[in-house]
């Protein structure tokens, strides 16, 4: 089969999807992958055929990457200025894409690709990649404009589906330019496109753990729960930077300290206040610090580099201090590394209070994050207490093929 796969966002958006792509492509099928011009090289390397699909934004300044990951007004910027004004570019991108293809997989907010699979159609699978994505009154989420209205949860599904129903009702106008899109094509105004809308029909892959979240009555009854696709690469291969290798096997474990691909652009004091906490610990630390220059010189007990492969310096770690991404809480959580998660937005604070819940982790606001505070949270963290449940928790995670789960569902919708 030819199968499009359509992604957008950060790594932690794009690597679940390259590693699906792969695993088609060792069954024979030909995997192109549809996402924004930045990505090019990344997917050509991989060995997947690339088609542009917008929208195609440059390396995100620190202001840009503040103003959507407000934890308040982050996410309707970012879909009103941003996502929905793209969508006319991108439905034709991606319908020439679509040219040839037997079956198209999209992501939560590859809202052209959803348009373009029911225009035409044809065989769809969707995805969300964490829970936030699949609301549930039994199992509700952290909404992080008002993360406090978690200790509300207790309350039941009556109440939580109450809540549910608000944000849904705030959110609807939103879609006015989606309804008018789908209008010119002839179309319907359809279901909201961040709630119902983004499933399809025929078959939802979640891709998380089942340690994180299980099915819920309330979720599409086509919705399957298949783990982690891990994928991650240095850009000259798989192997740790040779520094980096030496610096991991040349004393105990130390912290890593991260945030990601995309919060790493808003940094703030993040890795100065670690670089202190590190020192009050007396602990060796390595910090990943994307384009970030952190002032110097710093002792011999802390490494820095701008990337590593999660998948090869996360297992040789003591702890990961991160803003809980779900590309970087899967690979915490695979490497059975107990965690420190500073939620910027998003799903973020979700997946820390997830993380917090399985007893694998802590969570600390950002306005907190201090030296003082992070090393008092540390000291509990590096416990045997965590420590132990991290490494139960692991073995789950790596026992889910997720890969194979979802290269099986796809050949199962087109009918291979």
């Amino acid at each position: 089969m030819r199968i499009l796969l359509a992604t957008t966002g950060s790594l932690g958006d794009l690597h679940p999807i390259l590693a699906i792509g792969l695993g088609l492509k060792q069954r024979g099928h030909t995997a192109v992958l549809a996402t924004s011009n930045t990505y090019r090289e990344k997917v050509t390397r991989a060995g997947l055929e690339f088609a542009p699909m917008g929208p195609h934004l440059a390396t995100p300044s620190a202001e840009l990457v503040r103003e959507i990951f407000d934890p308040i007004k982050g996410a309707e910027r970012l879909i009103r200025e941003h996502l929905y004004p793209a969508v006319p570019q991108a439905y034709r991108e991606v319908m020439e894409a679509l040219d040839g293809c037997d079956l198209v997989v999209t992501h939560p907010i590859t809202f052209a690709a959803q348009i373009a699979a029911e225009k035409l159609s044809m065989p769809w699978v969707s995805t969300v990649t964490a829970p936030l994505s699949l609301p549930s009154r039994f199992d509700p989420p952290v909404y992080s404009p008002a993360p406090s209205l978690a200790k509300l949860r207790c309350l039941g599904p009556a109440f939580n589906g109450f809540l549910l129903r608000l944000v849904k009702t705030v959110a609807r106008p939103w879609m006015k330019p989606i309804v008018e899109f789908r209008a010119s094509l002839g179309m319907p105004p359809g279901e909201d496109p961040l709630f119902d809308g983004q499933h399809s029909p025929q078959c939802v892959l979640a891709m998380f753990s089942r340690v994180l979240a299980d099915r819920q009555p309330d979720w599409p009854r086509q919705t399957g729960v298949i783990g982690f696709p891990f994928y991650d690469q240095a850009e000259h291969g798989q192997e740790l930077d040779a520094e980096l290798e030496r610096f991991l096997a040349d004393g105990p474990p130390p912290i890593v300290f991260t945030l990601g691909s995309s919060a790493v652009f808003d940094a703030g004091t993040f890795y100065q206040e670690s670089v202190l906490a590190a020192k009050r610990l007396g602990r060796r630390a390595v910090l990943l610090v994307g384009t970030n220059v952190i002032p110097g010189p710093l002792p011999a007990a802390i490494a820095v580099f701008p990337y590593a492969p999660f998948s090869k310096v996360l297992p040789r770690a003591a702890c990961v201090v991160h803003q809980g991404g779900i590309g970087t809480c899967g690979q915490a959580l695979a490497a059975g590394r107990p965690m420190l998660v500073m939620p910027y937005a998003f799903d973020q604070f979700d997946n820390a209070a997830r993380l917090q819940r399985l007893g694998v982790a802590r969570s600390l606001k950002r306005k907190h994050y201090s030296a003082r505070h992070v090393s008092v949270e540390l000291d509990r963290l590096l416990s045997a207490e965590y420590s132990k449940k991290a490494a139960e928790v692991a073995r789950l995670v790596n026992g889910e093929n997720a890969v194979e789960a979802a290269c099986d569902a796809i050949e199962k919708v087109a009918g291979f």
